[in-house]
C-alpha cells in the first residue's frame, strides 16, 4: 500500500535494502492514482493526484506522489509505476466496491477517457520537471493490477481501450520510457487468466490501437503474476483445527511457464522482457496467522527456503526460453500489526524477518554467474507439493571481479513439517586466483541462524515485546556466522568442503583471496 512508503517503519525497512543494493531496487505501489485520506491500510491507500471543481475541470495535486517518489529515491529505490486505479471523480460508477471503506468506481474505467490521458501525461510531465528526463526514463510504467479479477469492473476490451489511451499520454511526454501491462493474475489452463494474458497480447500486437485507428500497440514488457497457494480467512481455530495448506514451487512455475508459452505464441515479441511483478509464496499479502494459521510459515525460516528455490529455477526457466525475466515480491511491511503478526512482509514492528537475510545473502552475490552442478538424482514428481519426494537442495554460484567466489546453497521441501540433515560436499574448481589458500567466510540462515522468530519464541511469543525482550529478539536478526571465517588451504587450486545442510536451511559460502 502506497501510504507505507513515508511512515517511520516504512522508511526503515526501504533503508534497509539502501545498505544492500549497489544499484537500485524497484519499488512497486498499488493505489497510486486513488482518492481517500492518504492513510495506508490494508488493501487500500491514496494520493488525491486528482479531483475535478464544481465544473469538472481537473485539479491536479502532486505533493503526497511526491513524497512517496521522493523517498524511493532518497533510498537508492526507482518507481516501478503502477497506473491505478481510478480517482473518485473520473471514475465510472457501477455500484461494486470490494470493500467498504473503498468507494463505488475506484476500479472502473473513466467517466473520460480524454481526461484520464491527460491525467497520465500530466503525471509524466511533473516527474520529468522534478526528477529529470534521465531518472524517468528509467522507471517502468505499468497499467493497472490484476485486471481479470475484481481489480477491475470493466471488460477485457475497456482495458485495452485504457492501455491504448495510457500508452500515447506516455509516448508524448517520454517516448524512450518503458511501458507494459497487463499485471494479470497467475496464468492457470483452466482459468479466465490466460485467456486475458492472450487476448490483451494479440491486442497489442494484432488488435485496432483506440487512439491511432492501425492495427497494434506498444509493448515494452509483459507482466503477469504468479503465486505459490491460496488461503481464505478460518478465523477464531488454531492449528489443530485447520487443514494444512504448504505452498507449492510447482504451481508458481507452472503459471510462469504458461504465462511464457502464451507469449511464445506471438513472433513480434521475442526480445521483449517478461517481469513477474508479483512473485511470490502465496496470494494473500494482507493476512496473518490469527487469520489462518497456515500463514505463521512467513515468519520462519521456511520463507526464504522456498524463494531462493523458486527463483533458482525461474532462472532456469528463463534460460530455457531465452528470454529475459525479472520478478518483484509484493511484500513491504505493515503497520499497527502485531509482533510476527504473520503478514507477508520483510520487517515486523521493526524486526527483521529471517526473509531479509536472505536479501542480505543475495547482495554478497558477485555480478558474474557461474557454472554450478548438482550430481544428486532427482525424482519424478509425485504431486504439486513433492509428497514422499526428497527435499530439492539446490544452489548458485557467483564471482566478484577475481577478488571472490560466491556459492550459495540451499535446501528446501514444501511440506515445512519435513525434517532432516544432509551432508553436502562442495567442490569449487579454477578459481580465479592464484592463492594457496582461501579465506571462507560461511553464513547460514535456518532455525537456529540468522532468526528472530527463533528467539521471539523462546521470549514467550509476545504480541508487543517489551524493550528488553525486543533487545534480545533484534539480536538474532542479522545474517549471522555458520562458523568462525576461517584460512583454508586450497588442494591443487580447489577448494573442497562438505558441510551439514537442513531442510529450510540456505548457507552461503564466500571464498576470498585475503
Amino acid at each position: 500500500e502506497i501510504n507505507y512508503t513515508t511512515t517511520p517503519n516504512g522508511k526503515a525497512t526501504l533503508e534497509k535494502f539502501m545498505n544492500l543494493a549497489e544499484v537500485p531496487y524497484y519499488v512497486r505501489s498499488h493505489h497510486v492514482l486513488c482518492t481517500g485520506n492518504c492513510r495506508g491500510t490494508p488493501k487500500w491507500g491514496s494520493t488525491n493526484a486528482y479531483t475535478e471543481d464544481e465544473n469538472g475541470r481537473p485539479i491536479y495535486s502532486w505533493k503526497v506522489i511526491n513524497e512517496i517518489f521522493d523517498t524511493y529515491l532518497r533510498h537508492n529505490c526507482k518507481p516501478f509505476v503502477e497506473l491505478g486505479f481510478m480517482p473518485l471523480d473520473l471514475a465510472e460508477d457501477r455500484g461494486q466496491p470490494s470493500y467498504r471503506w473503498q468507494y463505488n468506481g475506484w476500479n472502473c474505467p473513466p467517466k473520460d477517457y480524454g481526461k484520464w490521458y491527460d491525467l497520465v501525461g500530466e503525471l509524466l510531465r511533473h516527474c520529468v520537471e522534478r526528477y529529470g528526463t534521465e531518472e524517468v526514463n528509467s522507471w517502468y510504467w505499468e497499467l493497472w493490477n490484476e485486471p481479470d479479477i475484481f481489480y477491475w469492473q470493466g471488460s477485457l476490451e475497456e482495458y485495452c481501450k485504457l492501455y491504448d489511451y495510457t500508452t500515447s499520454a506516455i509516448e508524448a511526454v517520454l517516448p524512450d520510457t518503458r511501458i507494459g501491462g497487463p499485471a494479470t493474475t497467475g496464468p492457470n489452463a483452466d482459468g479466465n487468466s490466460a485467456a486475458w494474458l492472450d487476448r490483451f497480447l494479440d491486442h497489442c500486437v494484432n488488435g485496432k490501437n483506440h487512439i491511432t485507428g492501425k492495427n497494434g500497440t506498444r509493448l515494452d514488457f509483459v507482466s503477469f503474476h504468479a503465486k505459490g497457494g491460496s488461503y481464505r480467512p478460518v478465523w477464531g481455530r488454531s492449528c489443530n483445527m485447520v487443514e494444512k495448506q504448504t505452498p507449492s514451487t510447482r504451481n508458481l512455475l507452472s503459471q510462469v511457464k504458461l504465462g511464457l508459452e502464451i507469449i511464445e505464441k506471438y513472433p513480434s515479441l521475442k526480445g521483449v522482457r517478461c517481469i513477474l511483478t508479483e512473485c511470490d509464496t502465496d496470494g494473500w499479502a494482507a493476512g496473518g496467522i490469527w487469520d489462518n494459521p497456515n500463514l505463521g510459515f512467513r515468519n520462519t525460516e521456511y520463507y526464504p527456503s522456498y524463494v531462493v528455490t523458486a527463483l533458482k529455477k525461474l532462472i532456469d526457466l528463463a534460460e530455457d526460453y531465452g528470454r529475459e525475466l525479472d520478478a518483484l515480491t509484493w511484500a513491504f511491511m505493515f503497520e499497527g500489526e502485531r509482533t510476527f503478526e504473520g503478514t507477508r512482509t520483510f520487517t515486523t514492528n521493526g524486526i527483521d524477518k529471517p526473509i531479509l537475510n536472505l536479501f542480505r545473502m543475495f547482495s554478497h552475490l558477485g555480478t558474474t554467474r557461474l557454472q554450478f552442478s548438482v550430481s544428486s538424482v532427482a525424482k519424478g514428481l509425485l504431486d504439486a507439493h513433492g509428497t514422499d519426494e526428497s527435499p530439492d537442495i539446490d544452489g548458485i554460484a557467483a564471482m566478484s571481479e577475481n577478488k571472490s567466489v560466491e556459492v550459495l546453497l540451499f535446501c528446501h521441501h514444501d511440506d515445512w513439517d519435513v525434517y532432516g540433515d544432509y551432508d553436502v560436499k562442495i567442490e569449487v574448481a579454477n578459481l580465479p586466483f592464484a592463492n594457496d589458500s582461501v579465506i571462507l567466510t560461511h553464513y547460514r540462515i535456518d532455525k537456529n541462524h540468522s532468526n528472530a522468530h527463533t528467539e521471539w519464541v523462546r521470549q514467550g511469543c509476545p504480541s508487543y515485546p517489551t524493550s528488553s525482550q525486543a533487545e534480545m529478539i533484534k539480536s538474532r536478526q542479522e545474517l549471522e556466522l555458520y562458523e568462525p571465517r576461517t584460512e583454508v588451504p586450497l588442494m591443487h587450486g580447489k577448494f573442497e568442503k562438505t558441510i551439514s545442510l537442513p531442510v529450510h536451511g540456505i548457507s552461503l559460502l564466500i571464498l576470498a583471496k585475503e
